[in-house]
């Protein structure tokens, strides 16, 4: 927890204020992408480029929309999630694809194959492992600068999946650009498979490294370390699997790679919904402890224990007090999710008891601080 996050929860407040860290990384990351897309206007020309960045970004809101809808139980940072995207779009971007092309130039030229052997090879054996590395940095980021936000495999789904729609955006422009040079049927066929069939690729390759850092920011021992190396082994051999099939097995090979897809993707929608009944189990296993407080009733037990029922409460609070009110109903719901938590990362150790207990008040003062805004109906 950073200084400016301590002194927000001391004060019952959230904290809003984007830290210089963040703040560089986003002007770093933007400055990335902008050399990334400046290479696309260079090989496609402006008009080509404007098409392409046009279809890049259409199914964006719909596929982030996708994402945010498996964190409303324990919100992430926005600034967290901004700069995870900015990370995939810019910088994770523009390095992988100054190290593949130097890859298939090295085919080319000194190993001899014509071009189209090349792109094959490289995109099965040498992007892989390019660009699941330069994604999962910002993971291995995460556990060493924001561990205490990696409470569950989810939040490492989630940050996994905005890294992996950052990249794949920034990808498909180039995709694009370089279809329409070739003709209408090239760009319809790019714009389905890449656009419509295949959105998720990405995000499913990295979270399979999310969920290993997600496991291990709640570990001691050098287990982690092994976890992370599987988490990152898998995400390569399944990015290599997909380029490899779609490269050597046409038709069929394709296929085969959107089966082995959806499975990965149903597995980790299963992993989401058992992650949210445990979350919803510590409510109840932690929260009673503090009735006594006075912050937490029966109906706010009842309450947190419930999406819907969470979901209700800030419309019931909306419909009594306004946007203020509903505000701190969220404020109230994420205060007490954030302690629950926090008592899991005492009993794994993550915390000392020290910083447990500064942690504590500060929740439960910013859970006082917002309760005491709920509309007054009698």
């Amino acid at each position: 927890m950073t200084r400016a996050e301590s002194r927000a929860l001391d004060e019952g407040q959230p904290s809003r204020r984007p830290s210089r860290r963040l703040i560089v990384g986003l002007v770093v990351a933007g400055l990335c992408a902008l050399v990334s897309l400046g290479f696309d206007v260079v090989n496609g020309g402006a008009v080509n480029f404007t098409i392409a960045l046009a279809l890049a970004m259409a199914p964006v809101p719909l596929l982030l929309a996708a994402v945010l809808a498996l964190d409303r139980l324990e919100p992430e940072p926005r600034g967290n999630l901004i700069f995870a995207f900015a990370w995939g779009a810019g910088i994770a971007v523009l390095v992988a694809g100054l190290l593949n092309t130097l890859g298939l130039l090295y085919l080319v030229k000194e190993v001899d194959l014509n071009p189209t052997q090349a792109r094959s090879l490289a995109a099965t054996f040498g992007a892989p492992v390019v660009e699941e590395t330069l994604k999962g940095l910002v993971l291995l980021g995460m556990l060493r600068f924001r561990r205490q936000e990696l409470d569950g495999p989810t939040d490492g789904i989630i940050y996994a999946s905005m890294v992996g729609l950052g990249f794949a955006m920034s990808e498909n422009v180039g995709y694009y650009a370089s279809a329409l040079n070739t003709g209408a049927a090239d760009l319809a066929v790019t714009v389905v498979l890449r656009g419509l069939l295949s959105p998720f690729a990405h995000p499913l390759f990295t979270s399979l490294i999310g969920i290993a850092v997600a496991y291990a920011a709640q570990r001691h021992g050098p287990i982690r370390i092994w976890v992370i190396a599987a988490g990152w082994a898998g995400a390569m051999i399944l990015h290599g699997l997909w380029n490899g099939l779609a490269s050597y097995a046409g038709y069929v090979g394709l296929i085969t790679a959107y089966l082995i897809l959806m499975v990965i993707f149903v597995l980790l929608i299963a992993i989401v919904i058992a992650e949210r009944r445990r979350l919803l189990r510590l409510i109840a296993r932690y929260m009673p402890a503090y009735q006594g407080t006075g912050l937490v009733g029966s109906v706010d037990l009842f309450m947190l224990s419930s999406l819907r029922a969470r979901r209700e409460a800030r419309q019931w609070a909306r419909a009594h007090g306004g946007v203020a009110a509903a505000r701190a109903m969220g404020d109230y719901q994420q205060a007490a999710t954030e302690l629950v938590l926090l008592h899991q990362r005492l009993e794994r150790k993550v915390v000392d008891p020290p910083g447990f207990s500064v942690q504590q008040s500060g929740l439960l003062h910013a859970m006082a601080v917002a309760r005491a805004a709920f509309p007054n109906v009698a």
